[in-house]
């Protein structure tokens, strides 16, 4: 189990202790991307039984992890936020389902809010999903909207992306695949990788029976333009990497629409941070076309929508602006 830790040492020290209680015998890594807070004196000093693996530099979330698990000997690694907060037998289900199917080979567990554990989670809530142009949501949040935990998403099943923010998943497929991709640095990475997995015939899974807790925008709050532009950017390379190739240019012309839609929505509500940071990602996605290029050859064959799993074949954005739609039971999806 690893922990990337990047200043966050007010989250260690507050969820350290739930993690070590609950880590059913698993090891306890932190990885530290050169922090420059206190968290490294603070683990050496107050949790010996933490293994610390020190980084050189601050390599973000995507190249910070690849970093680290390069130096983990098991079959199987656990992704997990510092601001998350684990619940007594959480990892048990998820890690059986793994060991169950040799072609499963990433798994997510409910995440609820840490604020209010009764509603979903920005990040995963009850599973990942894609619309055709590849705007993620989740059971159980759509956009702003958090739905209330009744138990309608106790279920297991397969999905299009599992979160990042707490992920289990196997060895083997993840040095197969490179791991996350680095020039994302950080946001949307778990879902290109997950896309991967599906496209090199693996498949990805929620399991509502195993649930922790996410604080989330512990880094960067989601009205930050930084977290704009990496959504954005990475949006757009999301699509571009791993959509099939009958697919992909009309999909690439309709989120080029939306995107500008949407600046023009930041510009009129006076956001022109978040302007320049929707316009700065159309630079920078454009400016490493070429790099862009290799990792698409890189993610062959392509799956086209109606062979992916979890992926609504519509525009989740028209569902929830245009149509009112705000939960997922209402997208017609089981």
């Amino acid at each position: 189990m690893v922990i990337l830790n990047w200043n966050g040492a007010g989250f260690l020290r507050r969820f350290l202790p739930g993690v070590l209680t609950h880590a059913d015998g698993a090891r306890v890594i932190v990885a530290d991307n050169a922090s420059t807070d206190d968290s490294v004196e603070m683990l050496s000093r107050d949790f010996p039984l933490v293994e610390l693996l020190l980084l050189e530099r601050n390599f973000g979330f995507c190249e910070g992890y690849n970093q680290a698990l390069a130096q983990v000997d098991s079959d199987f690694f656990v992704l997990l936020n510092s601001d998350v907060e684990v619940t007594l037998g959480w990892l048990r289900p998820l890690r059986a389902l793994l060991e169950a199917s040799p072609r499963i080979a990433a798994v997510q567990p409910k995440i609820l809010a840490h604020a209010d554990p009764t509603y979903f989670e920005y990040a995963g809530g009850g599973g990942g999903y894609l619309d055709r142009l590849a705007y993620p949501f989740c059971r159980g949040r759509l956009f702003d909207t958090l739905e209330k935990d009744q138990g309608q998403y106790d279920d297991s099943r397969p999905v299009a992306w599992a979160s990042g923010a707490c992920l289990l998943v196997r060895r083997s497929a993840w040095q197969a695949l490179g791991g996350l991709e680095p020039a994302f640095f950080a946001h949307m990475e778990e879902i290109d990788f997950c896309w991967r997995l599906q496209n090199a015939g693996h498949e990805v899974w929620y399991h509502g029976g195993s649930a922790v807790h996410h604080v989330g925008g512990g880094t960067l709050p989601k009205t930050n333009p930084r977290k704009t532009y990496l959504n954005f950017r990475n949006g757009l390379a999301l699509l571009y990497k791993n959509a099939a190739p009958g697919e992909l240019l009309w999909a690439m012309w309709q989120r080029l629409v939306l995107d500008g839609v949407a600046g023009v929505k930041f510009l009129v509500s006076g956001e022109l941070g978040n302007l320049w940071a929707v316009l700065r990602a159309h630079f920078s996605f454009y400016g490493k076309l070429g790099y862009w290029r290799r990792k698409r050859r890189e993610a062959r064959p392509h799956l086209r929508v109606a062979q992916r799993q979890g992926v609504y074949n519509g525009s989740v954005v028209w569902a929830y602006f245009a149509q009112g739609k705000h939960k997922f039971s209402e997208l017609g999806l089981r």
